[in-house]
């Protein structure tokens, strides 16, 4: 009998400080090499900037409402049908949405160069959270492309 693994999400301990388990999964993705102090040391530093950057609101609201913007809520997969492939436009599950917001604010980070891991971090999802920035453009390129071949939504069955 093959052995059976657990799901990561029941394994996911809450993060010390915020006692969230979305922040814990958001370090676990942005986590190099193993190094979990590290990453957690970033995000810790982007949410005290985030602090001083944004009063009204606690930091994990915005890093919570930044991660709801870029949340995709349609996407194009594709769909070989006769002898052509068309771009078929599905909508997304709740994990995989949280999945590609995390990805895509991550890949923005790593992007911005000349600046520490903190502060990109930080300035993104200030951007995020007020519907700006790299991963937010990513997601409207998106839900574009799923809006430019709605004619072919007939196909996703």
């Amino acid at each position: 009998m093959a052995k059976s693994f657990t799901a990561s999400k029941a394994q996911l301990k809450p993060d010390p400080r915020f006692g969230s388990k979305l922040v814990t999964k958001f370090v676990n993705c942005l986590m190099y090499d193993g190094k979990k102090s590290v990453a957690f040391g970033v995000f810790y530093d982007a949410m005290e900037i985030i602090e001083k950057k944004v009063t009204d609101v606690p930091s994990v609201e915005v890093f919570n409402q930044a991660l709801e913007n870029v949340k995709p809520h349609i996407e194009v997969r594709s769909k070989r049908v006769g002898g052509a492939t068309y771009q078929v436009p599905t909508p997304v599950g709740h994990r995989r949405q949280q999945a590609l917001a995390i990805r895509w604010i991550l890949e923005a980070i790593r992007a911005r160069k000349g600046r520490s891991t903190s502060q990109s971090l930080a300035e993104e999802l200030i951007a995020a959270y007020r519907r700006e920035g790299a991963a937010m453009t990513k997601r409207e390129n998106v839900h574009r492309m799923a809006d430019a071949n709605k004619a072919f939504a007939h196909f996703a069955w």
